[in-house]
């Protein structure tokens, strides 16, 4: 699915510029990179037409025009949570076939030193950048799209004008695990919520198909890590009617929710059924078979090493929001709800 938004007034470009000066496109680039090769009369006209016209230089095509790298920085949200894999095997396949080599970036490491990732691999001259999950450098992110191509991969923040998106559906995939569990007979089913526009999504559509079921969704914050999650679910399986099932945020989070699970005394899916997502590798031991939303990342990793790679030729392309099908991946931590009594 592909979205663009509302088409805005064309901008003055340096062919008005040069019609207004009375002068050839090829001198008003001289004069934007400051050349001495121009007479002073002819820059005056020139930078007097570009603020008639209100026009403002293209400093990505600037930089774009010029010699290259032959990098693009990947930031990561947090290189040990296992998600990145798959997705970072497509982007870096989609990287090397085109001869651009990644260079990466631990946004999790980096904040703990009091150091911006952005501003580490800008200090590298990456050509473009692709933002691996959801990070607190928004603004430095912002700031960066005005220089170089930016894609966001596997997150849907910060929303920018030029900046491509490229996730799962979040709001199938979170359908597809809640009424997973609603097909095996829970009717006390609780979401352990996670962070950003992704929580919020998966949180939706989680309470829209329990209200749909006629249920009162429980929602709980705890998400974030396995200790988070551990914590959550710890109060949520000591209180009284006590959920039979819990859809976690990702898979990380379902290891926390299981392992509270273990402490007190409940089997996994006798007594509780547990649902992850992303369907890491984690989800695939056999320890663990976790039942899982698979969220495509190995596509969002192609798909977004294309969209950067296209933006280095093409910067202008308005923004694009591209999401991956979601599936459902059955395994030992689901089953049939528990009889009551």
């Amino acid at each position: 699915m592909t979205d663009t938004p509302n088409v805005a007034a064309p901008k003055p470009t340096i062919r008005d510029v040069a019609s207004a000066a009375g002068v050839s496109k090829s001198l008003v680039s001289l004069v934007l990179q400051g050349s001495a090769n121009v007479s002073e009369s002819r820059r005056r006209a020139v930078l007097e037409a570009m603020e008639q016209l209100g026009y403002r230089p293209n400093r990505l095509a600037q930089r774009l025009s010029g010699p290259r790298s032959g990098t693009v920085g990947v930031m990561l949200n947090d290189i040990r949570n296992p998600w990145f894999v798959e997705l970072l095997e497509g982007l870096t396949a989609s990287l090397h076939a085109a001869g651009v080599s990644p260079v990466l970036a631990d946004s999790y490491t980096d904040n703990r030193v009091g150091r911006s990732s952005v501003e580490t691999l800008l200090e590298q001259r990456i050509d473009g950048l692709v933002v691996v999950g959801t990070t607190l450098e928004s603004a430095a992110i912002e700031d960066a799209s005005r220089n170089i191509p930016v894609v966001l991969a596997g997150t849907r923040e910060p929303e920018l004008p030029g900046v491509d998106i490229v996730v799962n559906d979040d709001d199938a995939g979170a359908r597809q695990a809640t009424e997973h569990l609603l097909h095996l007979g829970h009717r006390r089913i609780a979401h352990l919520q996670g962070p950003g526009i992704v929580g919020r999504l998966r949180r939706e559509s989680f309470e829209r198909s329990l209200l749909d079921a006629g249920l009162e969704p429980v929602v709980v914050s705890g998400g974030v890590s396995e200790e988070s999650a551990y914590a959550a679910a710890t109060r949520l399986l000591s209180r009284p009617g006590r959920p039979t099932a819990i859809f976690a945020y990702n898979d990380i989070a379902c290891i926390g929710a299981l392992s509270a699970a273990d402490d007190q005394g409940l089997a996994v899916p006798g007594d509780l059924s547990l649902v992850g997502y992303d369907n890491t590798y984690l989800a695939k031991i056999r320890h663990l078979s976790l039942t899982s939303v698979d969220n495509g990342n190995l596509a969002v990793g192609v798909e977004a090493g294309k969209f950067i790679l296209e933006r280095l030729t093409t910067p202008d392309l308005p923004a694009r929001l591209h999401q991956v099908p979601s599936r459902l991946q059955v395994r030992g931590s689901s089953g049939d709800a528990p009889r009551e009594g």
